[in-house]
């Protein structure tokens, strides 16, 4: 009997999904009575969950689906039991976004992928569906650029990834995708134009009571911002060496931490 509610938000990347599952930490203990939240706090098995997502995602093999789906369990054995729905948020749900891993299209796998989430979670009891968010494509591109040049290790120019993009299908393709996998009543796209608090939005999905939802405070504290050009042109840079990728990440927090010191003029191509 598949009849617990399980909202899967599903990102997708820098469409402000930091912001909203630090919303939802802070709610968490106020509405754990009417609503569990999972979000990829460390330590969590929600981490392990998003990586094993991106992995299956440039590489949909068996043993990547059997590690997809043995994370999905793993998540899933930390939910208590009883009837309040359930709410997983993790943009790496997505799978890879452009510039991760080689990838140039938008989320080609994911119908796949929510397949086997859609399995695993039916199995265990659960009425899954599906949440994901959308930003106008002239102001996500970048974002997701210089995300990638911050933590996938990315090192082509703007001009190269957006020629790699240059055919990316539009948001709506993707909802009719994800539709013919799971099912169109499934599936719900907010638009960050047109919904600035998705986090609020998730849980009036889950069957929060508006007023309850409406009580809750505001989010105190930014989530992570682009870096500044110079910054983000630097470890587009450093991405180009051969080095350690543990001490690579360890510069780009650095970098993070310090963008005030990137003040000159970005250097040209080539150059560090």
């Amino acid at each position: 009997m598949t009849d617990r509610p399980l909202i899967f938000h599903i990102g997708v990347q820098k469409t402000g999904t930091t912001s909203v599952q630090r919303f939802l930490e802070q709610a968490a203990p106020r509405i754990a009575d009417r609503v569990i939240i999972r979000t990829p706090e460390e330590g969590t098995p929600m981490r392990p969950l998003g990586r094993a997502a991106v992995a299956y995602s440039l590489a949909p093999g068996k043993d990547l689906r059997e590690a997809l789906v043995a994370a999905l369990d793993d998540v899933l054995d930390t939910i208590p039991e009883g009837h309040q729905p359930v709410l997983i948020s993790h943009e790496n749900l997505a799978g890879a976004m452009p510039g991760n891993g080689g990838e140039t299209g938008l989320y080609p796998v994911l119908p796949r992928l929510l397949k086997q989430l859609d399995k695993v979670a039916q199995g265990r009891g659960f009425r899954p569906c599906y949440v994901f968010s959308s930003r106008a494509m002239d102001d996500w591109l970048p974002s997701v650029w210089a995300q990638a040049v911050r933590t996938d290790g990315y090192d082509g120019s703007w001009d190269d990834f957006r020629a790699a993009t240059a055919d990316l299908p539009d948001w709506p393709n993707l909802q009719r995708r994800i539709a013919n996998a799971v099912g169109e009543d499934r599936v719900t796209r907010l638009q960050v134009e047109e919904c600035p608090d998705i986090a609020r939005r998730l849980l009036t999905i889950a069957g929060l009571p508006q007023h309850v939802v409406d009580a809750l405070p505001d989010l105190e504290v930014r989530a992570m911002e682009r870096l500044n050009p110079n910054a983000t042109e630097f470890l587009r840079q450093l991405n180009r060496l051969d080095l350690n990728p543990h001490a690579r990440d360890r510069v780009a927090e650095l970098v993070a931490r310090k963008q005030h010191l990137f003040t000159a003029d970005a250097p040209s191509e080539g150059t560090l």
